[in-house]
Protein backbone atom coordinates (compact mmCIF):
# COMPACT_ATOMS: atom_id res chain seq x y z
CA UNK A 1 0.00 0.00 0.00
CA UNK A 2 1.77 3.49 -1.27
CA UNK A 3 0.57 4.93 2.37
CA UNK A 4 2.66 2.74 4.39
CA UNK A 5 5.67 2.97 1.94
CA UNK A 6 5.25 7.02 2.00
CA UNK A 7 4.70 6.96 5.78
CA UNK A 8 7.81 4.77 5.96
CA UNK A 9 10.09 6.94 3.61
CA UNK A 10 8.71 10.01 5.99
CA UNK A 11 9.44 8.30 9.01
CA UNK A 12 13.22 7.19 7.57
CA UNK A 13 13.74 10.85 6.70
CA UNK A 14 12.66 12.47 10.31
CA UNK A 15 14.49 9.92 12.16
CA UNK A 16 17.92 10.23 10.45
CA UNK A 17 17.42 14.40 11.26
CA UNK A 18 16.11 13.83 14.58
CA UNK A 19 18.96 11.75 15.58
CA UNK A 20 20.86 14.20 14.15
CA UNK A 21 19.24 16.89 16.21
CA UNK A 22 19.99 15.11 19.14
CA UNK A 23 23.08 14.17 18.58
CA UNK A 24 24.65 17.67 17.31
CA UNK A 25 22.57 20.40 19.65
CA UNK A 26 20.42 18.59 21.85
CA UNK A 27 23.19 16.74 23.56
CA UNK A 28 24.21 20.21 25.01
CA UNK A 29 20.83 21.25 26.37
CA UNK A 30 19.60 17.84 28.05
CA UNK A 31 20.70 15.71 30.50
CA UNK A 32 22.65 12.34 29.65
CA UNK A 33 19.81 10.15 31.17
CA UNK A 34 17.65 11.86 28.98
CA UNK A 35 19.66 11.79 26.00
CA UNK A 36 19.14 8.01 26.18
CA UNK A 37 15.43 8.03 26.46
CA UNK A 38 15.82 10.73 23.27
CA UNK A 39 17.81 7.72 21.67
CA UNK A 40 15.51 4.87 22.74
CA UNK A 41 13.10 6.68 20.35
CA UNK A 42 15.28 7.06 17.73
CA UNK A 43 16.33 3.49 17.83
CA UNK A 44 12.23 2.02 17.78
CA UNK A 45 11.37 4.79 14.92
CA UNK A 46 13.75 3.46 12.87
CA UNK A 47 13.19 -0.29 13.76
CA UNK A 48 9.08 0.42 13.14
CA UNK A 49 10.08 2.45 10.01
CA UNK A 50 11.93 -0.69 7.97
CA UNK A 51 8.62 -2.88 9.42
CA UNK A 52 6.60 -0.05 7.91
CA UNK A 53 8.04 -0.79 4.49
CA UNK A 54 7.81 -4.04 4.81
CA UNK A 55 4.13 -3.96 5.45
CA UNK A 56 4.01 -1.53 2.24
CA UNK A 57 5.71 -3.70 0.35
CA UNK A 58 3.88 -7.13 1.15
CA UNK A 59 0.58 -5.18 0.60
CA UNK A 60 1.24 -5.02 -3.26
CA UNK A 61 1.39 -8.94 -3.69
CA UNK A 62 -1.37 -9.95 -0.85
CA UNK A 63 -3.08 -7.24 0.46
CA UNK A 64 -4.92 -8.26 3.57
CA UNK A 65 -6.90 -6.88 6.03
CA UNK A 66 -4.70 -8.34 9.16
CA UNK A 67 -1.39 -6.45 7.44
CA UNK A 68 -3.33 -3.22 6.97
CA UNK A 69 -3.73 -3.54 10.66
CA UNK A 70 0.07 -4.08 11.16
CA UNK A 71 0.79 -1.05 9.38
CA UNK A 72 -1.47 1.05 10.90
CA UNK A 73 -0.27 0.24 14.40
CA UNK A 74 3.42 0.49 13.24
CA UNK A 75 2.37 4.17 12.48
CA UNK A 76 0.49 4.52 15.56
CA UNK A 77 3.47 3.23 17.66
CA UNK A 78 6.09 5.40 15.71
CA UNK A 79 4.06 8.45 16.72
CA UNK A 80 3.13 7.15 20.30
CA UNK A 81 5.93 5.48 21.44
CA UNK A 82 8.86 7.59 20.01
CA UNK A 83 6.84 10.67 19.77
CA UNK A 84 6.32 10.66 23.45
CA UNK A 85 10.15 9.48 24.34
CA UNK A 86 10.91 12.49 22.54
CA UNK A 87 8.66 15.25 24.51
CA UNK A 88 9.62 13.28 27.70
CA UNK A 89 13.69 13.83 27.04
CA UNK A 90 12.92 17.28 25.60
CA UNK A 91 10.48 18.59 27.76
CA UNK A 92 11.36 16.41 30.63
CA UNK A 93 7.43 16.31 31.75
CA UNK A 94 7.43 12.54 33.60
CA UNK A 95 3.49 12.04 32.56
CA UNK A 96 4.66 12.10 28.99
CA UNK A 97 6.33 8.67 30.30
CA UNK A 98 3.00 7.27 31.14
CA UNK A 99 1.85 7.32 27.57
CA UNK A 100 4.48 5.56 25.74
CA UNK A 101 3.80 2.07 26.70
CA UNK A 102 0.95 2.23 24.92
CA UNK A 103 3.23 2.95 21.63
CA UNK A 104 4.96 -0.13 22.69
CA UNK A 105 1.77 -2.16 23.12
CA UNK A 106 0.87 -1.21 19.48
CA UNK A 107 4.30 -2.16 17.88
CA UNK A 108 3.68 -5.30 19.73
CA UNK A 109 0.32 -5.49 18.04
CA UNK A 110 1.41 -4.56 14.73
CA UNK A 111 4.32 -7.44 14.68
CA UNK A 112 1.74 -10.25 15.83
CA UNK A 113 -0.81 -8.85 12.71
CA UNK A 114 2.08 -9.26 10.66
CA UNK A 115 2.64 -12.27 11.87
CA UNK A 116 -0.91 -13.70 11.35
CA UNK A 117 -0.88 -12.37 8.15
CA UNK A 118 2.39 -14.57 6.92
CA UNK A 119 1.15 -17.33 8.58
CA UNK A 120 -2.09 -17.63 6.95
CA UNK A 121 -0.13 -16.87 3.52
CA UNK A 122 1.50 -20.40 4.33
CA UNK A 123 -1.61 -21.56 4.63
CA UNK A 124 -3.29 -20.98 1.68
CA UNK A 125 0.03 -22.26 -0.49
Amino acid sequence: MKLFITAGAISGALAVLLGAFGAHLLKHMISPEMIEVYKTGIQYQFYHTFALLIAGILMKFNPTQTLKWSGYLFIAGIIIFSGFLYLLAISGIKAFGMIVPIGGLMFVAGWICLLVHITRIKAMS
